[in-house]
């Protein structure tokens, strides 16, 4: 039996791949347990993902509770097109409205469309989520070549 082709993106593909995409699935656990998946935008940079919220959101009061949370980015539409990155890991708060406006402007950074005005405003009322990833694995499966 012929050997299953090595899928994984490398560093430089995935570094690309989390440049381009700046949308992610986050999972955290609720109250009871079950995973509670919210649509983020994102930022990687110095070996994290970053992001803001609302601090009072279901995400964050979650992310108190445990810490462990989950990042999927994914693009494609068929099976053969699906390629992306999902990264397990610890998530930090920080509550600092600066560290919130620093990574606004991260978030901004090479939009073609503008941060709507009130959200630099709404700075005081938000924190960041910093997740340090334990885990990273990664996907192609334009490589499989058709063996799927």
């Amino acid at each position: 039996m012929a050997r299953r082709p090595d899928i994984r993106l490398t560093p430089d593909e995935q570094a690309a791949f989390l440049r381009d995409n700046k949308k992610c699935a986050l999972a955290t656990l609720d109250q009871g347990g079950f995973p509670h998946v919210v649509a983020m935008n994102f930022t990687f940079r110095d070996g994290a993902f970053w992001m803001t919220s609302y601090g009072k959101a279901q995400k964050v009061l979650n992310i108190r509770r445990n810490p462990k949370v989950g990042i999927m980015v994914e693009t494609g539409g068929a099976y053969a097109e699906l390629k992306g990155v999902m990264a397990r890991g610890d998530c930090e708060i920080v509550e600092d409205p600066e560290r919130v406006r620093e990574v606004f402007v991260w978030l901004g950074e090479g939009r073609a469309t503008a941060r709507p005005s009130g959200s630099v405003q709404s700075a005081p009322k938000r924190v960041v989520l910093k997740i340090l990833p334990h885990k990273i694995t990664s996907w192609d499966h334009s490589k499989l070549g058709g063996r799927y």
